[in-house]
């Protein structure tokens, strides 16, 4: 009967997102709604979802994110994600479609220290596509660099949807944080070669083009210095720091907010940067935990109610090849990813995927990895796609269309579901960092 309950309660939670209700007050419902017909006490319901909501705050894991949400809020405000663009221009000027793949590439390092996609394409339709631009590219190939390389900050630690599903499948937030280091350079790898092979076949989508040799400055040679170097510095201190055992996740999640507090201050910024830094990381990490909690207890009616067996079961007892059942999990991903956010997705789905993925047999890991690929296309998906808005409000350009965006990134979005392939067929991408560390 628990199993009835549970499923009935998911039917009511996919009812509750399609009325518009918000997922972590429909998680609530849900699960409240669902222990107390199991239990049929109301007072006994609250008191074992309080306890589960107790125990889930408790837990130090917690306070990475806000910690690296902080770190990340202080390095895009200091001005450092410019600086790295134009080191990352100059040293890639002999490369076709230079802009683009500079774009790449100083998304890839600004991912290890955002830890979120949405700052990465904030930051770079500001920064990037003025400059693709006023030197001639084609506005849907601009556009799709910056959305498309902005996925890069949900997989490259730090990153939130990483601590996320480490938190729900009790997980190592370390082991899972080195293992999305060598997909994430893959995934780089396989843009800059779109990039490069689309430009050279065409060079009208991103003309060459030699620019004036104007020497910077002493105080722009410093400023970027700082900058650039001060983000790889950042870098190798949180993922060194993680990697070598000198830091749990947690105290490099500090480290690594005060050096991007260190950057910020030499790089200018004042006290009411500073606090404004500190009151969008709070801003941007309150729904966050409010929907972790209320997943905590979405898993307590799951598993009290043996949901996840029961559908476990079903997906077994179909008797289909395992890959077909890993194209249903990618056909709900890219659905959902239609309709919510990603986080709100691994909340949904990872307590009753991941344990089908290890009762198929798949690596932990890289099934870990594997999802938050395919969950990260999903910010490129019409007709929510949550990256394609942030770089539509985000461009200085009042011309630029959602369906430009869409368009320039639908191959990014073919590129990265061919990555989360290769991880789950060659688990060692994933496992083999984390095996050297442990």
């Amino acid at each position: 009967m628990g199993g009835d309950i549970a499923l009935y309660m998911l039917g009511l939670l996919i009812v509750f997102i399609l009325m518009g209700v918000h997922i972590g007050v429909a998680l609530a419902i849900c699960s409240a709604l669902g222990v107390w017909l199991m239990v049929g006490f109301l007072d006994t319901a609250l008191s074992i979802l309080g306890n589960t909501a107790y125990e889930a705050v408790r837990k130090d894991v917690f306070a990475v994110i806000p910690l690296f949400v902080l770190m990340g809020d202080f390095i895009g405000r200091s001005g450092a994600a410019g600086d790295l663009y134009r080191i990352c221009d100059r040293t890639l000027k002999r490369l076709p479609g230079r802009l683009a793949i500079a774009t790449i590439a100083g998304n890839t390092v600004f991912a290890a220290v955002t830890g979120v996609s949405i700052a990465s394409a904030a930051a770079f339709s500001r920064i990037a596509y003025p400059e693709m631009k006023k030197v001639g590219y084609k506005q849907t190939f601009a556009l799709g660099a910056v959305a498309g390389s902005a996925c890069l900050g949900m997989l490259i630690p730090p990153s939130i949807l990483l601590i996320v599903w480490a938190v729900l499948t009790e997980m190592s937030i370390g082991a899972l944080f080195i293992a999305g280091l060598l997909p994430g350079i893959l995934l780089a790898l396989l843009f800059a070669g779109y990039v490069i092979i689309a430009a050279a076949r065409n060079p009208a989508i991103a003309p060459p083009f030699e620019e004036a040799l104007v020497p910077l400055t002493k105080d722009e040679m410093r400023s970027e210095l700082i900058g650039g170097l001060g983000i790889l510095g950042l870098v190798l201190l949180v993922i060194g720091g993680i990697w070598t055992g000198a830091f749990t996740p947690t105290e490099a999640a500090g480290f690594g907010a005060i050096g991007a507090l260190i950057i910020g201050v030499v790089k200018g910024m004042r006290w009411r940067d500073i606090v404004e830094a500190i009151f969008q990381a709070g801003r941007t990490t309150a729904p966050i935990m409010f929907l972790l909690i209320t997943a905590q207890m979405y898993s307590k009616l799951l598993a009290f109610g043996g949901a996840v067996n029961y559908i476990q079961g079903l997906f077994l007892g179909l008797g289909a090849d395992p890959w077909v059942i890993i194209a249903m999990m990618i056909a709900v991903w890219i659905i959902l990813g239609m309709l919510i956010d990603s986080v709100s997705i691994i909340l949904l789905t990872v307590p009753i995927f991941s344990p089908i993925a290890m009762a198929l047999g798949f690596d932990p890991l890289a099934f870990a990895i594997f999802g938050i690929l395919v969950i990260e296309a999903g910010l490129l998906t019409p007709p929510f796609g949550l990256l394609v808005y942030t770089v539509k409000g985000s461009v200085p350009d009042p011309s630029v269309t959602l369906g430009q965006i869409f368009a320039g990134s639908t191959p990014y979005f073919l590129l990265i579901l061919l990555a989360a392939l290769i991880v789950l067929l060659v688990p060692w991408l994933s496992n083999w960092l984390p095996t050297l560390m442990l």
